[in-house]
């Protein structure tokens, strides 16, 4: 069989490419370590002789993994690209081969490509007699569509243009539950006002909270004919963004030929159209006169289009609208889902939505028997998405009384607490693919969308039970600290120099600031003070042996200069919590007083011991007399007839400010009058050996367990989310030590030289002193 060289070389090239970039490896040249480069030498201009392959796909590489450090590996997710996404990747390459070919050659292959994808399409989804519109951006196959009803409704809107839409105005209808945005994006890009976008709400009353009013959408068509306006289109959901819901699409279908309106589908539900067994709601979806696909999620395929399969009689007016072209180089866009569909083939595409559909199923049957987890689930036989959340244990009874509605704000306290629970799950089992979403009835919830996720992640069977299993290692968390939240709360006011801090987005405990008791301050001292005291008080909780993590919060919280507290577990002591806390902030806070004190009683004792020294100078000058001032004649003098002088030392008591005598140093040989800080009251005593702080003896926990759980794993996640500031510990009571250095002191008169019996006091001054005691600072005239 005869190969084209240029595809040969084409493929070749591909996955040498692929290579490199996924697996981080070497080029094939051998000269390609010479041409690598390094993040700090990518040049801006362009070189003049030009660059290899090699060396720009070197480049490309260092581009893609420029911040793999500081990004965490289990944090990413990065798609499978396997062989089916080689194909896709190589699609992009033969587009612009072929691009280049002669016109015939070129009409006749893309002709080939474009009626094949779309007759394999149309059988796969069920979509009979319909033609196929490829699109990058999933919302321009809808655009399209719009213009292709407003050029059949409006039979002068080629000639006229936007004036013949002032005679009766288009109205576009829309779900509540519709994506977000897409209406207005819809208005912007047909230049028709907002009023033409109609939202109909979701039932109230009776059927599924996410579905479409069909009685209401009736309503508002009729209140609308009768104004004189023109119902245009309408958008319903196979799959809802959020919960994946399915309106009513037979009941729509009908109200949509009663009014003469165009039904568009969009939703993730509509990959199982490919499965024999369908669920009735999504069949009706066949009917619709347009639908939108995304395969690129559903199979794990790359960089492939999305697709838009519609029905209209008339090839003119969906040239008109954009639906159709006639460059051929725009019909190339299916290349890339042309190769894909041959490589997967028809069992392959529909063993990949099956697996996905199955992994739902696993999922859901095993949150069913989790008494704290509530799942939103439409059809639970067929269901694609899986949507649960924490709730409370209705039946639990805790310290802190009853659980249902104990507290003001439990609806955002709960959100924040599944908001934790989703980002645990996500970093715990990357494979899932679970994410984060907001409900408007439910309020924020976990999602898993295995259609849109499980192809590119790889997710396996495997991979749920490992997600339930820690789905269940979390719950007690969340239920203790659900329930002593508000034990925390009562015990914080207890202590009047701490302050809770009222944050329900803060997925923990709680939160609290250590308050300054002087109250003399100045209100930009007090904010200094305060962000001072609180920033050493989480140093040292952070140094803490406690299971308990200590953080500032979220970062853009609004809640700033205040300690937070991250996830509870069941023996967790709160009065030891708060006690210690508050301890601790008032050590911290009285050892800064000490410390600005301290400047001012050395600067004063200073002055007193000047003082003192001149006064003992001049009486141990009269003492002595002129003659031993002599140094000769005072030499002779002291040998004959010794003096002793009855001018005694001094010490400088840092602790006290005061300057005291040295007669009890030297009488009994030690040091007195230290002052000793009380240690930090805790329950270090009362603690067993082993046993953690803020932990009760009996409690129901273990410390075997919370030590194996994936609590701890979790809580390691939450020192990489809120890093702790790196504040110096202060300075202990009974570790002061100042030396002042003063240009202003004088110097000390020479003391003369000591007898033996002083020689023997000076030997015992240079004794160690004691622990625990003040070092004094002898201040003498010797």
């Amino acid at each position: 069989m005869m190969v084209d060289p240029t595809l040969a070389e084409m493929g070749k090239n591909l996955n040498e490419a692929m290579k490199i970039l996924e697996d981080g490896g070497k080029a094939s040249d051998p000269d390609a370590d010479r041409r690598q480069f390094s993040r700090s030498s990518i040049p801006g201009p362009l070189q003049g002789d030009g660059q290899d392959v090699a060396s720009i796909l070197q480049l490309v590489q260092n581009l893609m993994h420029e911040d793999e450090e500081e990004d965490k590996p289990s944090h990413r997710r990065m798609q499978n690209v396997g062989e089916q996404g080689h194909m896709a990747l190589l699609g992009h390459s033969l587009a612009a081969y072929i691009s280049v070919l002669d016109r015939e050659r070129l009409r006749k292959l893309i002709t080939r490509i474009a009626s094949d994808t779309t007759l394999w399409l149309c059988r796969l989804f069920r979509y009979e007699s319909g033609s196929a519109y490829y699109h990058e951006d999933d919302r321009e196959g809808l655009l399209k569509v719009c213009r292709l009803v407003i050029n059949t409704r409006y039979e002068d809107y080629s000639t006229e243009g936007y004036t013949v839409l002032n005679s009766r105005q288009p109205v576009i209808y829309q779900s509540a539950t519709c994506r977000p945005g897409l209406g207005q994006h819809l208005c912007s890009q047909l230049a028709l006002p907002l009023s033409s976008l109609c939202t109909v709400p979701c039932n109230t009353m009776f059927g599924s909270q996410h579905q479409m009013d069909i009685a209401l959408l009736d309503k508002l068509i009729r209140e609308d004919v009768e104004t004189g306006k023109l119902p245009l289109l309408l958008i319903a959901n196979a799959g809802t963004p959020g919960a994946g819901h399915t309106d009513k699409l037979g009941r729509l279908k009908e109200l949509c030929e009663q009014y003469g309106m165009w039904l568009h589908i969009e939703g993730v539900n509509l990959a199982t159209l490919a499965l024999w067994e369908v669920s009735s709601p999504v069949t009706a979806a066949t009917r619709s006169d347009s639908m939108t696909l995304t395969l690129g999620p559903w199979l794990g395929l790359p960089a492939v289009p999305a697709v838009t399969l519609y029905r209209h009689e008339d090839p003119a007016l969906s040239l008109a609208a954009g639906l159709t072209s006639s460059q051929p180089v725009e019909k190339l866009r299916a290349l890339p889902l042309w190769l894909s569909l041959q490589y997967l083939g028809h069992d392959g595409i529909v063993e990949k939505i099956r697996h996905a559909v199955e992994l739902s199923q696993q999922l859901l049957e095993k949150l069913k028997t989790l008494a704290s987890i509530k799942t939103s689930v439409e059809d639970e036989l067929n269901s694609p998405v899986v949507v649960f959340r924490f709730s409370q244990e209705t039946s639990a009874e805790s310290s802190g009384g009853s659980v249902e509605g104990y507290f003001a704000g439990e609806r955002e306290v709960l959100d924040s607490l599944n908001r934790w629970l989703c980002e645990q799950l996500a970093q715990l089992v990357p494979a899932s693919g679970v994410d984060i979403v907001e409900l408007e009835d439910e309020g924020t919830c976990v999602r898993f969308t295995p259609l849109m996720t499980a192809a590119a992640l790889g997710t396996q069977r495997c991979d749920v039970d490992l997600l339930v299993e820690r789905l269940i290692e979390l719950i007690p968390v969340l239920n203790c600290t659900l329930r002593l939240r508000l034990d925390f709360r009562e015990e914080v006011y207890r202590h009047s120099a701490l302050s809770y801090i009222e944050d329900l987005s803060w997925p923990g405990l709680g939160a609290v600031r250590y308050e300054p008791r002087v109250e003399e301050l100045t209100d930009s001292k007090r904010k200094l003070e305060v962000e001072k005291i609180n920033s050493e008080l989480l140093v040292k909780l952070g140094d803490l042996d406690a299971d308990l993590i200590f953080s500032t919060g979220l970062e853009f919280g609004p809640e700033k200069d205040c300690i937070f507290i991250g996830m509870a577990t069941e023996d967790l002591d709160v009065a030891e919590l708060v006690d210690t806390i508050a301890a601790l902030g008032r050590d911290i806070e009285e050892n800064g007083r000490l410390l600005e004190n301290m400047t001012e009683v050395v600067r004063k004792g200073i002055q007193e011991a000047e003082l003192q020294l001149q006064k003992d100078n001049q009486d141990k000058l009269m003492e002595e007399g002129v003659l031993r001032q002599i140094p000769l004649v005072g030499s002779v003098l002291n040998w004959f007839s010794p003096f002793q002088s009855t001018v005694k030392g001094r010490t400088f008591n840092l602790a006290a400010g005061s300057l005291d005598s040295t007669e009890p140093t030297y009488s009994m040989k030690a040091q007195t009058g230290g002052l000793v800080s009380p240690e930090t009251p805790t329950s270090s005593a009362k603690r067993l050996p082993g046993q953690r702080l803020f932990r009760r003896e009996g409690a129901g926990g273990s410390d075997s367990h919370s030590e194996t759980s994936s609590v701890g794993q979790a809580e390691d996640f939450s020192r990489e989310r809120f890093p702790q500031p790196t504040t110096p510990s202060p300075v202990q009571d009974e570790a002061v030590s100042v030396v002042p250095e003063s240009p202003e002191i004088p110097q000390v008169p020479a003391e003369p030289e000591p007898t033996q019996e002083k020689g023997e006091v000076g030997t015992q001054e240079k004794e160690r002193q004691p622990d625990g005691q003040d070092a004094p600072v002898e201040e003498t005239g010797r």
